[in-house]
């Protein structure tokens, strides 16, 4: 008899660690009491603190959250058996890593540095200082991400061979101020989610064919994104990003479309949808054997609950629950070498037109 699809089966969360260890936060933007702090108190994780260098920013949210606002980045550093949290801009990680204890946990927001040459430092200050280092691409933790991997592995869809990312959506950029006059938006601070988690679903690409641009309606460097990554004669995996449809909500969508040889998945990534206060995540599978596409009920979405997975993983992994750490250093070297691939994709010519004899 063939095993009937139980959606309600697919894993969608990740193990709490036994004795949670208390956070400390570098940085007070939007991203932090957004996602960070209320992840972090849904999980049960005690929040030490915060600092960041606007000082009347970092009391506004501690007050808010009623914990302390650290007067220096060496007196957040010095909290004792902390887990660091690292919610600053990609220039400034190597800064912050450098102040930590000596084997100290540490969870680095993505981008890991601004480009491949800032993520090689990142990885030998990890290196050089034992940390137990993990960088923050929470999106592997996601519900319907989890439930899609354990599809996968269930062999619902049987071999994946066609990955697709389609948005088109209006983001908020001006939440993040950091972000003006970047030489690279899109792919390092968003696309990148997405090129990682392909990474963990299919594997490391032979190479990447992108182009990546901005909009006559703005200054951002690039908000507009094509991909194609290159796994062989097999698999096909192409990204379609507009961050500029700005025409109202019907037509506007942000999915995956992820297809195997006996069955496919098709995902809608809510958050993104009317950014910060999104829509709901979806996950439907038309599973092998079956003719129709089933619903399944997810236990939470990307935020704030993926940053709880992401931040249960480091804890457990640095309590010796966890054998693997997910997105450690090392493997996100690997994202950020794929991202630095894609802008010289970008930047290189395309093949020219034959010429008309």
């Amino acid at each position: 008899m063939t095993e009937a699809f139980d959606p309600a089966s697919l894993s969608q969360d990740w193990p709490r660690p036994a004795n949670p260890r208390p956070i400390v936060t570098f940085g007070a933007g939007s991203i932090v009491g957004d996602a960070h702090f209320p992840a972090y108190r849904k999980g049960g994780f005690p929040i030490a603190g915060l600092y960041d260098p606007d000082a009347g920013k970092a009391q506004a949210l501690a007050d808010q959250w009623g914990i302390k606002a650290f007067a220096s980045a060496e007196e957040a550093a010095s909290v004792p058996g902390a887990v660091f949290d690292l919610a600053t801009p990609p220039q400034v990680h190597a800064d912050v890593l450098g102040l930590l204890p000596e084997g100290a946990p540490v969870l680095i927001q993505k981008p890991m540095g601004s480009d491949l040459d800032q993520a090689s430092d990142i990885l030998r200050i990890c290196r050089d200082r034992k940390l137990i280092a993990a960088v923050n691409f929470q999106l592997r933790f996601a519900p319907m991400m989890l439930a899609l991997k354990d599809a996968i592995a269930k062999s619902w869809l049987g071999e994946v061979v066609d990955f697709d990312a389609w948005l088109a959506l209006a983001t908020p950029w001006e939440l993040w101020a950091f972000l003006k006059g970047l030489p690279r938006i899109e792919i390092t601070m968003h696309s990148i989610h997405y090129l990682d988690l392909i990474r963990q679903v299919l594997g490391d690409p032979k190479g990447v064919h992108a182009k990546s641009l901005g909009h006559p309606s703005h200054e951002m460097a690039q908000t507009r994104t094509s991909a194609i990554l290159d796994y062989g004669d097999k698999v096909r995996c192409a990204l379609s990003i507009n961050h500029d449809h700005k025409f109202g909500r019907r037509h506007q969508a942000c999915e995956f479309r992820v297809c195997g040889t006996e069955g496919a998945a098709y995902l809608q990534l809510g958050v993104n949808l009317d950014y910060p206060n999104g829509e709901p995540d979806i996950l439907e599978i038309r599973p092998k054997g079956g003719d129709e596409w089933i619903p399944v009920p997810l236990k939470g979405a990307w935020f704030p609950d993926a940053f709880i997975g992401r931040m249960g993983n480091l804890q457990r992994f640095a309590s010796g629950e966890d054998a693997e750490l997910v997105s450690s250093v090392e493997d996100a070297w690997n994202t950020m070498a794929l991202v630095e691939a894609a802008y010289a994709s970008s930047a290189s010519p395309a093949t020219p037109l034959a010429q008309r004899p």
